[in-house]
């Protein structure tokens, strides 16, 4: 039992950072420096930090719900 949740963790803190991994090399196909005030380095990065981890979680998420939601299907038939 406990087992499972040690696999079920790593499968879960893996599958957060492959997606934030994604999310912030698609959020680096965007040119939204025009957004950004001149000398707001910092801020920007943080910003793209933040987004990708806001992107990649919520999308991590979906996928980790699905994958036991088909995994829980089974018991439908039981």
């Amino acid at each position: 039992m406990l087992e499972n949740i040690g696999y079920s963790s790593m499968f879960s803190i893996l599958s957060h950072l492959l997606f934030i991994g994604l999310a912030w090399w698609a959020l680096q196909s965007l040119n939204i420096e025009k957004f950004f005030r001149a000398n707001r380095v910092a801020q920007a990065r943080l910003l793209y930090i933040m987004l990708a981890i806001a992107i990649g979680s919520t999308v991590s998420n979906f996928f980790l719900d699905y994958f036991i939601w088909s995994n829980q299907i089974t018991y439908i038939f039981q």
